[in-house]
């Protein structure tokens, strides 16, 4: 292997090749659970040095790794635990390749931080809508390789239906030269949408040509309580029909999720959580002004006050209290790690089938495990929940997880077939859903996608033990 190590020095430099000290930064997921140990830690700055890269592993036969931001919670992007694997960083791919204000897009590389590109729109007087509670850290190539998800779905899709082009090299390290801002091209297979969401098993992508949308006028945020899922779902409903598209995010909250926030993270003022089962969070963006947005926002609450569909509702009154709010949501999972240790779920059901489910699968769970405690959560208004599950209070989270996590999976898991939904909503499949795809996909899709992974990788060099099994 040394001089696999030697040849990766001369392409990104010694500096840039990292073999020894703390590798945890790249070694050790977000959830820290899957240690793992790399040949090397590789760190090219050019499309080109990538291809060098995986063109020396390959000759050498040495599976390679691509990581982001490593904030993945599935295992998904950190090596294993034979030493023998190179952790490919694309964090030093930062440029900004083009923004096109006429064709209105945007081209960066692989490791351009989510929150630099919002922040770079907005300052070209854009939106890039792409939202969730890790964008301070996770990059554009990861959000791609994992189709990221978020708070505003609703509205503008996944990061899929926010791409419009790929730069990818192979396993062969090879380059793809798909950079197209076309919003129209007919000319056989897509293998953009090939490339999203495969996890870095079929390729590396390393820059993206992304879509941007005009700054809305106005952007406002309520609060609700609600009695129940079922009324939250109906309250979804009602917000659809009177503000249209200006709906652009829709988020559930369980009071125990909440009462986490504010238990372990007491500078955050979490508002009338108490008062209800579930809060949702609503977003309103409007094209015309705020008056204007402010009005339809208070209509819409009224009404929902009126049918009993909430109890009561603030609206934010402006940005600095909008951002608290929104928060508060993102903090749930920080506030899960504080309580220790917990099984994760990214789950999602038909909208219409969600109450059903919860109540259901909630009512499982606590006869097989009494005392369980749900963090339920999510993104209502495009189906996908975050339905975790913490310890019964006295019981050890480490004990918890190592002898429970199996049945409280096969229970969920199965429970969601059940209901037509998915086991992995935004997060992908990684390592900890890998036996999980045997059963909840179809034998057809499953040998699909392995001849796709064959012809495209056929010496199994990419993210091996992830997705698939061989």
């Amino acid at each position: 292997m040394n001089g696999l190590i030697d040849r990766l020095r001369s392409i990104v430099g010694a500096a840039h090749v990292l073999t020894e000290g703390d590798l945890s930064a790249w070694e050790l997921d977000w959830r820290r659970r899957q240690p793992g140990r790399a040949l090397a830690v590789v760190r090219p700055d050019s499309t080109a040095e990538v291809a060098a890269v995986l063109r020396a592993c390959a000759d050498t036969g040495v599976s390679i790794v691509p990581q982001g931001g490593n904030t993945g919670l599935v295992g998904g992007s950190t090596p294993d635990a034979s030493g023998r694997q190179v952790l490919l960083s694309l964090r030093r791919m930062t440029a900004l390749r083009e923004l096109d204000a006429a064709n209105l897009t945007v081209t960066v590389e692989a490791g351009y931080i989510l929150q630099q590109l919002q922040e770079t729109a907005a300052a070209a007087g854009f939106l890039f809508p792409l939202s969730l509670a890790a964008e301070g850290s996770c990059t554009i190539g990861g959000n791609l390789s994992t189709n990221a998800g978020g708070t505003q779905v609703l509205r503008y899709g996944n990061a899929r239906e926010l791409c419009l082009g790929l730069e990818v090299v192979t396993a062969q390290g090879e380059i793809w030269d798909g950079l197209s801002g076309l919003r129209k091209d007919n000319t056989g297979y897509d293998l953009r949408d090939l490339f999203i969401g495969s996890e870095g098993t079929l390729g590396v992508i390393t820059a993206a040509t992304l879509k941007l949308h005009p700054l809305p006028a106005a952007q406002l945020t309520a609060w609700a309580t609600v009695p129940s899922v079922e009324h939250a779902v109906r309250l979804l409903g009602l917000a659809q029909r009177q503000l249209g598209a200006g709906l652009t995010g829709f988020e559930l909250m369980g009071q125990f999720a909440l009462s986490l926030v504010a238990r372990h993270l007491p500078q955050l003022r979490v508002p009338l959580y108490q008062d209800a089962p579930y809060c949702v969070l609503l977003e309103n963006s409007d094209d015309e002004s705020e008056a204007h947005a402010r009005a339809r926002f208070e209509a819409l609450l009224e009404a929902a006050m009126v049918q009993g569909l909430a109890s009561d509702a603030i609206v934010a009154e402006n940005l600095a209290q909008a951002r608290q709010l929104w928060h508060v949501r993102e903090s749930i999972p920080l506030a899960q790690v504080e309580e220790g240790l917990n099984i994760k779920h990214d789950i999602s059901i038909p909208v219409s089938r969600i109450p059903q489910f919860v109540q259901e699968t909630d009512a499982l769970l606590a006869a097989a495990i009494p005392g369980i405690r749900m963090v339920n959560f999510g993104h209502l208004g495009d189906g996908n929940l975050h339905y975790n599950v913490q310890a019964p209070l006295g019981m050890d989270p480490k004990v918890f997880l190592a002898e429970r996590e199996g049945e409280v999976n096969t229970v969920v898991y199965d429970s969601v077939a059940r209901f037509a939904g998915s086991i992995s909503a935004e997060h992908g499949v990684g390592t900890l859903k890998l036996d999980k795809m045997q059963h909840h996909k179809s034998p057809v899709a499953l040998a699909l996608m392995r001849s796709i992974k064959r012809a495209l990788d056929p010496r199994n060099l990419l993210n091996p033990g992830r997705v698939l099994l061989p």
